[in-house]
């Protein structure tokens, strides 16, 4: 996407979180943004009142071909979830979680929380309502940021996307504390670091 096309004048108002606080902010019709990151269905811009993260489903007010291609890319999660059941009992695939997992970024920066190293643990276990529940345990790159229970969120609703998860539950730790030694060398890589 060139630098030109990512400049944009919102097609109606939006509610959208404020970067790093996480405050909700309603961003007015018209209003000029520039998205600097579209990763895993939500976008980052830059707007007059400083980053904002606009959720994928609110992807129409950024113009009709954002709108278009966040619509199929969530029909294509909702098809591989369909297509996908499993058997009674049967536990869903931990790689598949993983790469759910995968697809959750921090706002302000290019690099899933995976590879961050913002993930401690994963576990299946089962569901009482049936199915299997999946809990997360991961941090933030700093104790303060106020993006944590949007991230939180969005990891949640990527993992209940795997066929066999009906369930899905995120907590935020801050032990032991993130530290750049726990970037993967992939994320290493996209950042420079190496």
């Amino acid at each position: 996407m060139t630098e030109e096309s990512q400049e944009r004048s919102l097609t109606r108002e939006v509610e959208a979180v404020q970067i790093p606080s996480g405050d909700r902010i309603e961003l007015p019709a018209l209003t000029k943004v520039q998205i600097t990151q579209q990763l895993g269905g939500s976008y980052t811009v830059m707007t007059p009142y400083g980053l904002a993260r606009i959720e994928g489903s609110d992807a129409d007010a950024l113009g009709a071909d954002i709108a278009a291609a966040a619509q199929a890319e969530s029909d294509d999660s909702k098809k591989e979830k369909e297509n996908q059941p499993l058997a009674q009992g049967e536990e869903p695939d931990e790689e598949a979680i993983w790469q759910q997992l995968k697809n959750v970024y921090d706002p302000e920066i290019p690099v899933n929380i995976v590879d961050l190293g913002l993930v401690y643990s994963m576990s299946v276990e089962p569901s009482d309502q049936g199915g299997h529940r999946v809990v997360v345990q991961m941090t933030l790159t700093a104790p303060g940021c106020g993006m944590g229970p949007a991230i939180a969120e969005d990891a949640k609703s990527k993992v209940i996307l795997v066929p066999g998860v009906n369930e899905a539950e995120v907590n935020l730790t801050w032990e032991p504390a993130w530290d750049q030694s726990m970037i993967s060398e992939e994320g290493r890589m996209i950042l420079g670091l190496v």
